[in-house]
């Protein structure tokens, strides 16, 4: 445990220490947290100060690093989230449906009708007007005539669209008559991607499922799985997720480092959502900075940044911390795209428990706006607080609650009562002094401990030694029946 700072009692005494020495040392950790602070919000400030040369360089398709990092900060910031600079980490329907997600959720009136406005157009992209008619009745014409129901264009992409279905099926029918597999595999392809296009979301599983059987190479096969599960996802079915990405993995060929990393990252997905938070980490964890942009219809880097550092601190003890997450170079990478859940992870493994703590409620009012992770914020925050407080306990025969509780940010009753149930679920081996308000650790009885051991080998050793001359006794007189020699 490398900072003392916060005032905990030492191991080699029971005695409290002065208090001067830990308030000069959290003084200076502080000092150290105060600046890695001013560190992001220059950085940010400088990115901010840049704005009209990103603008710029994103119309020549440039400065794709500079709009990731300076949405990162909008999406995950304590600010109120910077819906422009979040909508542009994502493509297709998953920015519609992110959108449509902050809008119902955001308690913003400003935030609301600016998210309806920014999927009114993504829509109006496409050809989902069911989707269409949706979103126009939620805007409600608050934003204008722009924004009201426009009954020619709805109309007009419905007759296309049975248009092109009709063709889609007449091919698919004049394929299947033809007997050439990689006719029909494309045929069912082109169909699904109708009815995905069109919102027809199960209609497009059904189809992408019914090209499998016409895949003749590995490629087919995980375009295939791809395919599935992104539909899955849109779905809630992430149980098919996990099964078509086992599907995907199992292919003959090597796969590709991409496809190797959305792969990572449609699992981790499938696991956050059925609440095994370790798995879930390890998954997000071994995605490759190859990932970049090219699953943006999906999750961004910086979503894999958030879920893999939550789900980590939520399960992982300190070793796994220190060498899967702060050595991972790779998951560096991603890191640096939300610096906030950098600091907090480097501030947790460092006890800067306070530090720690601000940042993640900082996090809080955004991470609530995420559609993935929205149900599991507050799971994964008690689980992280428990383990902080666990962490903070561990080392030390004594602690005193009142700096304890300085240390987290909380008062002395609500800490005993915290440390209290960790007791209860036996996750922390004390005792609590509520009249001196002190933590005393409770330590097994060695010597005890080691008469029971040899006590229970000696116990062990007589029964052995006797199963041994049973048998001995047995061959001497000749009683063991032997197997019959086939003839």
């Amino acid at each position: 445990m490398g900072a003392v700072s916060d005032g905990r009692v030492s191991k080699s005494s029971a005695v409290h220490r002065s208090q001067h020495p830990a308030i000069l040392l959290g003084f200076c950790e502080a000092i150290l947290s105060g600046n890695s602070r001013s560190r992001v919000k220059t950085r940010v400030a400088t990115m901010d100060d840049d704005d009209d040369d990103d603008e710029a360089m994103r119309s020549n398709g440039g400065a794709v690093d500079d709009l990731s990092s300076r949405a990162g900060k909008g999406a995950a910031g304590g600010e109120l989230m910077d819906v422009e600079a979040y909508a542009a980490l994502y493509t297709g329907r998953t920015k519609v449906a992110r959108l449509l997600f902050i809008a119902g959720r955001c308690g913003n009136e400003a935030m609301q009708l600016e998210a309806l406005r920014m999927a009114h157009d993504e829509i109006k992209k496409g050809e989902d007007s069911h989707l269409y008619r949706e979103v126009t009745a939620k805007i409600g014409g608050r934003l204008g005539p722009r924004y009201a129901l426009d009954q020619s264009w709805a109309d007009t992409v419905d007759r296309r669209a049975e248009v092109r279905k009709e063709k889609l099926e007449n091919e698919l029918t004049g394929y299947k008559t033809n007997l050439i597999k990689e006719s029909i595999r494309m045929g069912f392809n082109d169909l699904a991607d109708y009815f995905y296009d069109h919102g027809q979301l199960g209609d497009a599983f059904k189809n992408y499922v019914r090209t499998r059987d016409y895949c003749t190479t590995s490629k087919h096969i995980i375009h295939m799985c791809l395919s599935v599960i992104l539909v899955s996802i849109e779905l809630g079915q992430f149980t098919h997720v996990s099964n078509y990405v086992s599907k995907a993995e199992q292919t003959p060929e090597q796969l590709d480092l991409v496809t190797h990393s959305k792969l990572r990252c449609a699992a981790g997905l499938a696991y956050l959502e059925t609440k095994k938070y370790k798995l879930a980490a390890r998954k997000f964890l071994e995605t490759g900075p190859e990932l970049g942009n090219n699953y943006t219809d999906m999750i961004a880097p910086q979503d894999v940044a958030i879920y893999g550092g939550l789900c980590a601190l939520a399960s992982f003890d300190r070793t796994e911390l220190k060498n899967k997450v702060l050595d991972n170079i790779n998951f560096r990478n991603f890191l640096e795209l939300v610096p906030e859940v950098r600091e907090l992870i480097n501030d947790f493994y460092a006890s800067r428990y306070a530090s720690c703590l601000e940042y993640l409620e900082n996090l809080k009012p955004n991470l609530l706006l995420d559609i993935h992770l929205h149900d599991h914020v507050e799971t994964l925050y008690t689980e992280i607080r428990h383990r902080a407080i666990i962490q903070y306990t561990h080392p030390f025969i004594s602690v005193d609650l009142h700096m304890m509780a300085g240390a987290f940010k909380t008062n002395v009753a609500g800490l005993e009562k915290e440390l209290e149930a960790l007791i209860t679920d036996n996750q922390i081996q004390a005792r609590i002094d509520s009249h001196n308000k002190i933590l005393y650790a409770r330590h097994a009885d060695q010597r005890n401990a080691t008469f029971q051991r040899a006590l229970q080998t000696g116990i062990e050793f007589e029964r052995d030694v006797r199963a041994v001359l049973v048998r001995a006794n047995l061959i001497k007189q000749e009683s063991i029946l032997k197997a019959a020699k086939k003839p």
